[in-house]
């Protein structure tokens, strides 16, 4: 296994929600990575990120590791959930916060 694909695989197992984005929670530096934190923020799910723009490696090893050709992924303990639009109907839909919670996963009850 790689370097990129262990930085990977062992960011997606020990941390119980995970995001591959572009940018950071804190300034995300594309619309679809926003999203995503958006709706991670509104149901006060706690999760880790990687910022793919910090290296080419990681940008085409991410892609590369899911079979997935966008960014950003949402990893939920250890599986791939999917990219933007996934997240969102999951969120609209009420299922993300079903399978955070059937995997143990506190999210905000108002949520």
């Amino acid at each position: 296994m790689s370097d990129i694909n262990a930085f990977i695989d062992n960011s997606v197992k020990s941390n119980d929600v995970f995001l591959f984005m572009k940018g950071t929670p804190d300034f995300p530096q594309c619309g679809f990575s926003g999203q995503v934190v958006q709706i991670l923020n509104y149901i006060g799910v706690e999760y880790s990120s990687a910022n793919v723009l910090e290296s080419d490696e990681l940008r085409d090893g991410i892609k590369t590791f899911t079979n997935w050709p966008t960014i950003p992924q949402l990893y939920v303990k250890g599986e791939f959930v999917g990219g933007a639009d996934i997240v969102k109907e999951m969120f609209q839909a009420g299922e993300l916060q079903s399978l955070l919670s059937e995997k143990g996963i506190a999210v905000k009850s108002d949520a």
